[in-house]
């Protein structure tokens, strides 16, 4: 019988949290480090269509995530009056066994994440960072903040879109702004909001709500971005509602519950894809740490999802962790992620420049590739 292998995890979000559980069912000892001390279970909403689904169905959570979201099949494209003017059907990518889309509370998908690491036996370290990586031909030497040293096999970066950890490994790659941010709110959901609707037009260029759950939604409005020092975060609830005035339907419930800035997100939209390899030496990249793009086709937790689902499949697969197996890995990942992403910043950019796009044949044209398994 051979060595136990041991990865150390540099992140504890969506991508994260999801290759530590698959690596521990398969018996793989797991580190997992995060910087913040709260496991950073914060956030307004977020949109996981099917095939981000069938991932979640793998790690074994499908069910508890089901019972806490909302499942629907279809988005609306509105007037800014409210008026419906396109009901588009949603490709299932998951699987005509699995909904096409569901929303959820991002703070309740990241508790049934962390609850599931927990569970797996994973060694859980918080408020934590990897401070320095020195690897070599058979493994990675990691001093972490809390003053330990350790050895691993591997280390995964997933710790997001300004990762430390590509950076101390030599990978140049930083994300750059589109030029569009976006507000985001929680909200009590009107019974009538039973899928996503979105308006182009109006006083943003996007305005959205998507249902998280028998009794709440969250909203969003996207605009070209502004200076955030400019605009002070006791006021984000009132200029959030001041935007929806310009909107109709559902919006004139929302607008009335935007009263608590400390419920209110205010986020540039940027995008990232690392061109070249994913890893180097034995420190592979997973998640936004890899890419990242504006969430017009709400697929950016599906990607992450994805990497680490595919990641995993080759590490429980493989005797030897050696340059060929991570090579492939970005291989099966690189081209469907560029998809995604030139997708999602088209969608954006249409909207900065006033162009009428094809919104829902670009929309059908990627959704059904991706309903291919990657």
């Amino acid at each position: 019988m051979g060595r136990e292998k041991t990865v150390l995890v540099v992140g504890g979000g969506t991508s994260g949290n999801a290759l530590t559980v698959l690596l521990r069912r398969a018996g793989i000892a797991v580190d997992l480090v995060e910087a913040k001390d709260d496991w950073n279970v914060r956030g307004s909403g977020i949109t996981l269509q099917g095939n981000a689904l069938r991932v979640l169905r793998e790690i074994g959570v499908w069910e508890e995530i089901r019972a806490h979201g909302f499942c629907f099949d279809s988005v609306g494209l509105t007037a800014p009056d409210g008026t419906v003017l396109h009901i588009n059907e949603d490709l299932r990518t998951g699987g005509d066994d699995l909904p096409a889309t569901l929303g959820m509370q991002r703070p309740v998908l990241q508790r049934i994440l962390t609850d599931a690491v927990r569970a797996s036996g994973a060694r859980v370290r918080l408020g934590t960072t990897a401070e320095s990586i020195t690897q070599d031909g058979t493994g990675v030497t990691v001093r972490l903040s809390d003053g330990t040293e350790h050895r691993y096999d591997l280390v995964v970066a997933a710790d997001g879109l300004n990762s430390t950890t590509r950076a101390a490994v030599g990978i140049d790659d930083r994300p750059t702004p589109t030029g569009m941010a976006i507000w985001r709110v929680q909200a009590p959901r009107p019974a009538e909001v039973t899928r996503t609707d979105l308006a182009h037009g109006g006083p943003c260029h996007i305005a959205g709500y998507t249902p998280t759950g028998p009794d709440t939604l969250y909203a969003y409005l996207v605009e070209p971005h502004r200076d955030r020092a400019a605009i002070p975060p006791e006021n984000y609830a009132r200029e959030m509602s001041r935007l929806a005035e310009g909107y109709g339907g559902a919006w004139d419930e929302i607008r009335a519950s935007i009263t608590d800035p400390a419920q209110v997100n205010y986020t540039w939209f940027d995008q990232l894809l690392v061109e070249g390899s994913w890893h180097r030496g034995r420190v592979v990249l997973v998640g936004d740490a890899a890419h990242c793009c504006p969430p017009t086709l709400a697929q950016g937790a599906a990607m992450a999802l994805e990497d680490a689902w595919v990641l995993a499949q080759l590490l429980t697969g493989a005797a030897d962790w050696d340059d060929e197996l991570l090579t492939r890995y970005h291989e099966r990942r690189i081209e469907r992620v560029r998809t995604v992403v030139e997708a999602s910043v088209r969608i954006g950019q249409w909207q900065l420049d006033g162009v009428r796009g094809d919104l829902p044949g670009l929309m059908g044209t990627t959704m059904a590739a991706l309903k291919e398994l990657p």
